[in-house]
């Protein structure tokens, strides 16, 4: 398997709060985002637990041998350069370029993700349990848009918006390169904060 680093992002939908218990890590706007990946696969429904890989392939996330594959498949899919660096405590500087042939509108996303959290479940199918959760999103944010044959590299300064109640040692910022309307990721950096 080529070498790759798979960056985990847990997107945790609001639709099951119904339930009588609030997922605290649940946001309106990931729900949103599995509807987009539903309709850009035709699927008639959105489930959990789903696994989307660079939003190419989605199924089940308990199939293991099926998310071996996609991954692999994503490792030698052509894609940008990303590099992503600290800039000072408030700020990270980021430059993407190398976009592949034929990408047009690209959007740049920067998600601010938190490992070791944990979930005590009061309600539903998983009742009684301490799910613990790693690459949580806890922001996520559009930083541009724009035509990637007419600007084939991107640099910007982002200014770092962190919440006093995460953990600052579990924190990442991830970038993800995506294709607009498809959603498909076509470039990713990760670096611990």
């Amino acid at each position: 398997m080529p070498e790759a680093e798979i960056i985990v992002l847990g997107e945790h939908v609001d639709y099951w709060n119904q339930l009588g218990w609030q997922d605290r890590f649940s946001a309106h706007l990931y729900t949103e985002r599995q509807q987009d990946y539903a309709h850009a696969f035709a699927l008639e429904d959105i489930y959990t637990p789903q696994m989307v890989v660079n939003g190419q392939a989605e199924f089940n996330g308990a199939d293991g041998p099926r998310a071996l594959q996609e991954i692999r498949r994503a490792a030698i899919a052509p894609h940008s350069s990303v590099s992503l660096l600290r800039k000072d405590p408030l700020a990270l500087a980021l430059t993407v370029s190398h976009f592949p042939a034929g990408i047009k509108n690209v959007e740049i996303l920067l998600a601010i993700t938190e490992d070791s959290l944990a979930s005590d479940v009061r309600r539903g199918e998983n009742v009684g349990r301490r799910l613990t959760h790693t690459g949580v999103v806890r922001s996520l944010v559009s930083v541009a848009r724009f035509d990637a044959r007419k600007s084939p590299e991107f640099t910007a300064d982002l200014p770092l918006h962190l919440l006093d109640d995460w953990f600052r040692e579990n924190l990442h910022a991830v970038i993800l390169v995506e294709v607009r309307g498809s959603h498909r990721i076509v470039g990713a950096a990760k670096l611990k904060l």
